[in-house]
């Protein structure tokens, strides 16, 4: 590997992933280290540190290309807490509030979808980082679409690091699937046993079906019916 010369940040890099790499670097990292055709984030001996703040879609090309030879720690910030400040065209604060959406661990599937050909790589440990953050809206500066909000996001800050989940052996999946949870089940069913609507359910079974976590087995009129393909804690336990 080509190492640059060490340093934390680069002049186009958002003020969230900054932070995020500030907050897991450690002495003697190093740091947008070329790896064939691609930059990572963060390099630790033999272990590279990716942060990734934007959607993945783009993402698993890089991601294979790393796993193949590298141990790879992906951190994805989940937003649990969110403050929104609106500025003006000068980018001046005008007002700030409290958002009342709560995110959850389960948002990081939005991310995880475009992961899922890599998910369950034994070189690949993901890690779930709930922040809270500040999303900053300014007036929309293209010309609006039929629609659209008349503000965009700018940019989105750190405000504190809530605490990371690591995702790395199978039943740290399974574990979002509920041990309570009757077998065979439908999204409908797990949605109700996670407390999060349907769509979000969907997105969940879907990336578990693609890792071989759950298998469909059937269906019940128009619904897919899951099985887990490893008995829950509960029940290996016994």
């Amino acid at each position: 590997m080509e190492e640059r010369q060490p340093h934390i940040g680069t002049l186009n890099e958002k003020p969230l992933h900054a932070a995020l790499k500030r907050w897991a670097a450690e002495e003697g990292d190093r740091f947008e280290v070329p790896v064939g055709r691609f930059v990572a984030d963060i390099v630790r001996g033999e272990q590279i540190i990716e942060i990734q703040t934007s959607p993945t879609s783009a993402l698993r090309h890089k991601m294979e290309m790393l796993l193949a030879h590298h141990p790879v720690r992906l951190l994805l910030p989940v937003t649990i807490r969110k403050t929104i400040t609106t500025v003006d065209e000068n980018l001046d604060p005008i007002r700030s509030r409290r958002s009342p959406r709560t995110g959850s661990l389960f948002d990081a599937f939005d991310q995880l979808i475009g992961l899922r050909t890599v998910l369950g790589d034994p070189n690949l440990t993901i890690e779930v980082v709930r922040i809270e953050a500040e999303e900053v809206r300014r007036p929309r500066t293209r010309p609006r679409r039929r629609r659209r909000k008349d503000w965009e996001v700018h940019e989105r800050r750190l405000v504190t690091v809530i605490d990371c989940v690591g995702l790395h052996h199978t039943a740290d999946y399974l574990a979002f699937v509920p041990p309570t949870l009757e077998e065979p089940f439908t999204t409908a069913d797990l949605a109700c046993a996670i407390e999060r609507p349907r769509w979000m359910a969907r997105k969940v079974a879907y990336v578990l079906r693609e890792m071989g976590v759950l298998f469909a087995v059937g269906k019940a009129g128009n619904a897919i019916l899951y099985r887990r393909c490893i008995a829950p804690a509960s029940e290996s336990a016994d």
